[in-house]
């Protein structure tokens, strides 16, 4: 059954198709969850002809009752000439206790304040009292009485969110998808493709959820603009509020700024979203005061109002962009060098849990943006909301054990990074060991981000360091999971290192490779890797090489295979041979196509002394063996790269600049 059936199977009528929210909004500035409510009152289900009525009629909604604030005269003489009317806006309420004794609303769109609001709609509501505003489908009514103060008055309203979930039914339902399905569905969710998308890729996309899914949860990103890092915080839910980070103060966060002794943000959402996190302009200086507030908050949960002390429950996420590429910033400054100097402190940045790297999420294009169908995003958001009561992180217990050195910060951040991804992906909470492995590696990997960089600018933290490392409980094994910006790096030192010993530069001298049998593991967009570093060593004095892999079909994949062939032309003597056998199979249809393609080759490796022969045979193991005593196997064959984008990228001529696909190459001696 194809994805799509499963999904409208299992949840029609809590699905959307997502081309259809960008369909509806125009250049309207309305968030995705208030447009996917509305296209989910009428177009939820699988059906061109309802769809397309139902698109018509929020459509309608939209340009009769969502308030521009262009139109907002307009629409207010509408009010006014027919005594009430349906509006969509987003308001936000107040107490005024100095004169009136009452609360009041005002409208972001319509323009009109202090509007009364009656004491039972906030008591139901008491979000529209954060500050933060929340949009809303109001009746709005007005008077002609010569003897009152304020004409205008909120008949009815109605936050806009769904009415009620099912998360028993939904953690339900997770068995009947695999891995790759759920992650897909997911990716359609919060509208992207997921065909565009590796698995990494699609853990970082997603990671952007976990401060939605976990209590007081502290998220850092950094990265180039166009990325998307603030969407999902301004439109997936109406549970979290993105703020300008240059608007931020500490009566706006803890304290509202009515001057009344309100709660501030903290205290109604669950997610508070700085945008723009990125050194002060203008002269502006950061408080100080608001800093070591927001640290207390990150580290304690509470926040300080008078004599009193609170406790809330507010997930914080920093969104910035980055000024320097990664390279730059691992030599001569470090990952945070973006944010405002106030910031800058061991002792703040220690809060963090988790700092993904924006740097490695594409620029988002029309193309990568999903029209298929996805949840709800409100829908999604309210089951996410649910899961904050719960703490899946005990999974880890039976499984390893985190390393002794690291502390209680770091086993903190990882813990609660896994629990989350866990609720997202996992929330039936049946997974196994591996997935439990790959999770933690991506957990322990977005925190020692945060504390490689501690070193760099705080040397109180150099004095006790820790070592990001666990102990599978079943086999002994112990892990060292790395970041890949690091790992990257030095493989890109190798490489210079490795060009000034083929240019001939005498004051570098060549380290003499031991080769012995052992296992290296790519990453998901991990560079620094080619044909050569992977495998020329170990093939040096092999005269004769099979190479079985199943899996060379596609026009790119016969490319993998020349420039094979190239690396072993470069990795002998001129005078010498090398006969090269390789086994492979194509679908029927299109196996005269691959006898072409390998037809072809023959001829055109032949100058560089590879005598090339090929076999059809359907075979499922993938490896290179060499009559030198060496096998190795492949876990993706020789298709290891990812797609290279565009037409003009330098990856096309240079292995080590392509990012790689997930994959094990494991040396065996034979």
């Amino acid at each position: 059954m194809e994805l799509k059936e499963k999904i409208l199977k299992h949840f029609e009528g809590k699905v959307v198709r997502k081309d259809l929210t960008a369909l509806v909004k125009g250049n309207n500035p309305v968030p995705a969850y208030v447009l996917e409510y509305l296209l989910g009152q009428h177009c939820a289900i699988d059906d061109d002809e309802i769809i397309n009525t139902g698109v018509e009629t929020v459509r309608n909604v939209i340009q009769n009752n969502y308030v521009h604030r262009s139109d907002a005269e307009l629409v207010k003489a509408r009010i006014r000439n027919t005594g009430s009317y349906k509006i969509i806006d987003k308001i936000n309420v107040t107490l005024n206790d100095a004169q009136a004794n009452m609360y009041e609303a005002d409208f972001a769109s319509l323009g009109i304040r202090k509007v009364p609001i009656a004491d039972q709609m906030v008591l139901d509501n008491p979000k529209l009292l954060s500050g933060g505003g929340v949009w809303c489908i109001l009746t709005v009514g007005y008077s002609h009485a010569d003897d009152i103060n304020m004409r205008w008055m909120i008949i009815d309203l109605k936050p806009i969110q769904v009415a009620n979930i099912n998360l028993s039914e939904y953690v339900g339902l997770r068995k009947e998808f695999t891995t790759d399905e759920w992650l897909d569905l997911l990716m359609h969710s919060i509208g992207l493709n997921p065909e565009y998308f590796n698995k990494r890729d699609k853990f970082i996309q997603l990671s952007r959820l976990i401060p939605h899914v976990e209590n007081n949860y502290n998220f850092i990103e950094l990265g180039p603009k166009g990325t998307g890092k603030s969407h999902i915080f301004s439109e997936l839910s109406p549970h979290g509020v993105l703020v300008s980070g240059g608007d931020v103060s500490k009566a706006r966060l803890f304290v509202n700024n009515t001057g009344k002794g309100a709660i501030g943000l903290v205290g109604y959402w669950d997610v508070v979203a700085l945008d723009e996190f990125e050194q002060e302009k203008g002269g502006k200086r950061t408080d100080g005061d608001l800093v070591k507030i927001m640290q207390n908050y990150m580290a304690n949960q509470s926040f300080n109002r008078g004599k009193e002390t609170y406790q809330a429950t507010a997930s914080m996420a920093f969104i910035g962009n980055t000024k320097h590429n990664v390279p730059y910033m691992l030599k001569n400054s470090h990952l945070f060098e973006s944010i405002p100097e106030g910031y800058l402190k061991g002792a703040f940045l220690d809060r963090m849990h988790m700092y993904i790297p924006g740097w490695e999420v594409r620029i988002l294009k029309t193309s990568v943006f999903s029209s298929e169908y996805g949840f709800i995003v409100d829908y999604l958001a309210e089951l996410l909301r649910e899961m904050r009561k719960s703490d899946f992180s005990a999974i880890l217990d039976d499984k390893v054990s985190l390393d002794g050195s690291l502390t209680t910060r770091d086993k903190t951040a990882i813990r609660k990074t896994f629990s989350g991804l866990v609720k997202i992906i996992y929330p039936n909470q049946i997974l196994t060991d591996e997935e439990i492995f790959e999770l933690l590696d991506f957990s322990i990997e977005g925190r020692k981000r945060v504390k490689d960089q501690l070193y760099i600018i705080d040397e109180t933290f150099r004095s006790e360091p820790v070592e990001f490392k666990y102990t599978i409980h079943s086999s002994g094994k112990e892990v060292f999971p790395e970041t890949l910006e690091n790992l990257n790096y030095k493989a890109a030192i190798e490489v210079q290192e490795d060009s000034k010993i083929e240019d001939g530069h005498s004051e570098v001298v060549k380290p003499i490779i031991q080769l012995k049998p052992h296992q290296v593991i790519l990453k998901d967009n991990q560079t620094g890797i080619s044909y050569k570093k992977l495998f020329a060593e170990y093939l040096k004095t092999a005269e004769n090489i099979t190479i079985q892999d199943p899996y060379i079909r596609m026009p790119y994949q016969f490319n993998n295979l020349l420039e094979f062939c190239v690396m072993l032309g470069n990795n002998k003597g001129p005078e010498q041979e090398i006969n090269l056998e390789v086994i492979s199979w194509n679908n029927e249809e299109y196996i005269n196509e691959s006898i072409g393609y390998f037809e072809e080759l023959i001829s055109s490796v032949l100058e560089l002394g590879i005598n090339l022969t090929y076999r059809l045979e359907q075979h499922h193991d993938r490896f290179i063996a060499a009559d030198n005593g060496w096998k190795i196997t492949l876990g993706r064959g020789l298709d290891i790269f990812e797609k290279i984008e565009g037409r003009f990228n330098v990856a096309e001529l240079d292995q080590t600049r392509r990012k790689c696909k997930s994959c094990e190459v494991t040396y065996l001696k034979l």
